[in-house]
């Protein structure tokens, strides 16, 4: 599997982790189910954040929407709540409705009081529409899938054409799944930035690398109608406000590549810490939490960024060649870095 370190120096100032993926922040996995028949061409991602029971030890979490042109579930009451109670889960944009039946199956399953004795649980999905690469219309994404890519999830993970990403474009080019991390060291402290992108935008010519060259592929310019969801994973314990302020800082990343952001993209970031767990029932009153100061918050917007620029070159960068319906492909960036050009 090439990633962009293949070809290049790496974008940014900061060093990157042990894996250079969102797995560098303890405790998180990443599971696929490739679904590849006929003229289909797409399937499931799923990001663990902790191993146990979500929905009894919740996760901080914050959203922020670049651009809104999105069919994704869950992010409402995140947004409103700051919390995370289930796996993320990215797939195609119909298959969202499945996505969300596999979450709501498995944490009843874990916890038969939901809707009963206790509330509701809130399904995290993302997507993004494949339909160039993959007959959409077949609904080809079940419950199983769902739940096999969850029970996949280990901290080593493909990139590229894989999962949610098989049949995903990015300017142009094949895109996919892709990931990389940032440490951020403070007080003597290693702490961790993680990023996972499902790379669907950008407008074929508008890519800039790292190094100022831009691929040109010679195609017709399009509106912008792709989408792109990043999913941030930190160990740094951070409060729901300084965690949407790290995830806007990603949209810089996917800026530093060309993207504008059009109309027809939507653009998500979501994000979580692992510090500052919250419990389902109160155990107490009050929670204490620990919270970086804001004198230091520049760090992890600045991880944000590199971590999200470079998520989506691996993307590109380990993408393989798919060919969709109608016989449709896209080329592969690692063909025109191999080139020399």
């Amino acid at each position: 599997m090439a990633r962009y370190r293949d070809f290049a120096a790496g974008p940014g100032l900061m060093s990157a982790g042990a894996r250079n993926a969102i797995t560098d922040v303890p405790g998180v996995t990443v599971g696929h189910r490739t679904i590849r028949r006929g003229a289909v061409n797409t399937g499931v991602t799923a990001i663990v954040p902790q191993p146990g029971n979500l929905f009894r030890r919740k996760l901080t979490a914050a959203v922020e929407v670049v651009n809104g042109f999105g069919k994704s579930a869950g992010l409402v009451q995140l947004a409103e709540l700051g919390l995370l109670e289930t796996p993320v889960l990215l797939t195609n944009t119909f298959g969202v409705g499945r996505c969300v039946d596999a979450l709501i199956g498995r944490a009843i399953a874990e916890n038969p009081d939901i809707g009963r004795e206790s509330s509701t649980v809130n399904a995290v999905v993302g997507e993004c529409n494949d339909g160039a690469l993959s007959d959409i219309q077949a609904m080809a994404v079940t419950e199983a899938d769902a739940i096999a890519a969850i029970d996949s999830a280990g901290a080593d993970f493909a990139e590229g054409s894989v999962g949610a990403g098989t049949g995903m474009t990015c300017f142009g080019f094949k895109g996919g799944i892709g990931s990389a991390s940032r440490q951020v060291i403070i007080s003597g402290e290693t702490r961790h930035l993680g990023v996972l992108v499902l790379a669907n935008f950008g407008r074929a010519g508008d890519l800039i690398l790292p190094d100022g060259r831009r691929p040109d592929l010679r195609q017709p310019s399009r509106p912008e109608k792709g989408s792109v969801i990043v999913v941030l994973a930190t160990d740094m314990p951070v409060d729901q406000r300084q965690l949407q302020r790290i995830c806007r800082r990603a949209g810089a990343g996917l800026a530093r590549l060309g993207a504008f952001w059009g109309h027809g993209s939507g653009d998500i970031v979501l994000g979580f810490t692992t510090a500052n767990r919250v419990p389902h029932g109160a155990e107490s009153d009050f929670l204490t939490i620990r919270r970086l100061h804001d004198s230091h918050i520049d760090d992890m917007f600045r991880a944000a960024c590199e971590a999200t620029e470079e998520a989506v070159l691996n993307a590109l960068c380990a993408a393989t060649a798919v060919s969709g319906k109608d016989g449709k492909s896209r080329p592969l960036l690692s063909d025109w870095l191999d080139s020399g050009i």
